[in-house]
């Protein structure tokens, strides 16, 4: 049996790799919405050569919290194909992506058992966004330039304030009486790369502001344009430098330490899928995924005029919400158990991993399509962005928690979510 064959290939990596393996804060807030696999049922199928597969398919499908969701992507492709109304295409694929995702990043984890710490981390640091990747390259294939940006803020936005703020508020209610500290090590370091972010957004907003004001005779657009570039492959840059500071110099920082009677580290000895199994699984689930998003960015405007809100605000507000809910999930769940390491690990790492790898390649990939895609997130936008970094490194300078916190960080995302819910913009107009 391939489960026999992968639990084997599991003792024979931890016999090369004395260590065991690095997780990061994202496998271990998604080990949190997994369940263990009942292979009872498996063992009592009479035709023997049948269990092997089906153990796999129990494995992919149901060992998960999630698995209610499953149906979702069958019935969101069935109603595209018999042309349904496009607000139920929308929705159903919203709750399809959110159990693919979770399953994304079970088999990275998967495959990272037989490639090593080093690689899981590079698997995990390019595919741990890989929904919000995939939207966005379809939503530039369309053109759709606005629904780039704003997915993409919104995605940051959403990991910051509203996960960060939810996290910190339960954990904090949950564990009143007890300490709640964390390392600050780790979020320094995302906060550090945060505002290099904002300023590399901030630099063609104010460059344009500056050509308007007659500071500077060049072509705004050009000019806009030729700096966003750059400062695209500053930001990869910068992020290639944190990969190696994170994978190698200062893995001990992203670590999650544990905590007594803690159960985040306890299952992750042996791998429960085969390495080509989890490669098929990977390639299947990011393909479906790459269905969906289709889906998604090609009925954001009809669903926009029949919902009466503006394409950013479902851009901004509800694609993130519902795209990275089971990573949300987990967040919250270790921030009840007052691992907060964890959580900060969640959410600044994927605010990280948005704006200084997705956002960048975002523009140089549509450099390479021919589509002119700049850093100019608007005024708005931007602010919101600044004010959501500058809120967030002041709560969480001291290195304690306390649900306050959590409160202060929820209305600041109230705040800007009202911001863009009454600035609505016509649904059928996309600004680039």
């Amino acid at each position: 049996m391939e489960a026999a064959a992968a639990m084997e290939a599991g003792r024979k990596l931890a016999a090369r790799h004395p260590h065991g393996r690095s997780r990061t804060a994202h496998n271990m807030s998604s080990s949190s919405l997994r369940k263990k696999s009942d292979a009872a049922l498996v063992r009592k199928v009479p035709v023997a050569p049948l269990r092997p597969l089906l153990a796999n398919l129990q494995e992919v499908f149901l060992a998960t919290k999630l698995a209610v969701l499953f149906p979702a992507v069958p019935l969101a492709i069935a109603a595209q194909c018999f042309r349904f109304d496009q607000v139920w295409v929308f929705a159903l694929s919203l709750l399809g992506l959110i159990p693919l995702a979770e399953r994304v990043s079970f088999l990275t984890e998967q495959i990272a058992l037989y490639t090593g710490p080093t690689v899981g981390g590079l698997l995990n640091a390019t595919c741990g966004n890989a929904t919000e990747l995939i939207i966005a390259l379809f939503a530039l294939l369309k053109g759709k330039i606005e629904v780039v940006k704003c997915s993409l803020l919104g995605s940051v936005l959403s990991n910051l304030l509203l996960v960060l703020g939810t996290s910190l508020f339960c954990g904090g209610v949950v564990n009143l009486g007890a300490r709640q500290p964390y390392d600050r090590n780790q979020s320094d370091v995302s906060t550090a790369l945060l505002f290099l972010a904002v300023l590399c957004h901030s630099a063609p907003l104010l460059l344009r502001y500056a050509v308007a004001a007659g500071e500077h005779s060049v072509s705004a657009t050009s000019a806009s344009l030729d700096l966003s570039r750059a400062c695209s492959f500053v930001m990869l840059a910068s992020y290639v430098a944190y990969l190696f500071f994170q994978l190698k110099t200062h893995r001990q920082l992203f670590e999650p330490q544990e905590v007594d009677g803690g159960d985040a580290g306890d299952d992750d000895e042996e791998p429960a899928l085969g390495f080509a199994s989890a490669l098929f699984w990977l390639a299947l689930m990011t393909a479906v995924i790459s269905v969906l998003s289709e889906y998604v960015v090609g009925t954001i405007e009809p669903t926009s005029q029949s919902w009466g809100l503006s394409v950013s605000f479902i851009s901004i507000i509800l694609l993130p919400i519902v795209g990275n809910a089971a990573e949300h999930a987990g967040a919250i769940i270790f921030a009840l158990k007052n691992k907060l390491d964890i959580t900060l690990g969640v959410a600044l790492g994927s605010a990280t991993q948005i704006s200084m790898f997705v956002v960048p390649l975002s523009v140089l990939v549509a450099w390479i399509m021919g589509v002119q895609m700049d850093l100019d997130f608007k005024l708005l936008e931007t602010g919101s962005l600044f004010m959501a970094v500058l809120v967030t490194a002041f709560t969480l300078q001291d290195g304690t928690s306390h649900y306050l916190k959590g409160i202060l960080l929820l209305l600041c995302y109230i705040v800007i979510g009202a911001c863009f819910f009454v600035a609505r913009q016509p649904a059928d107009q996309d600004v680039s």
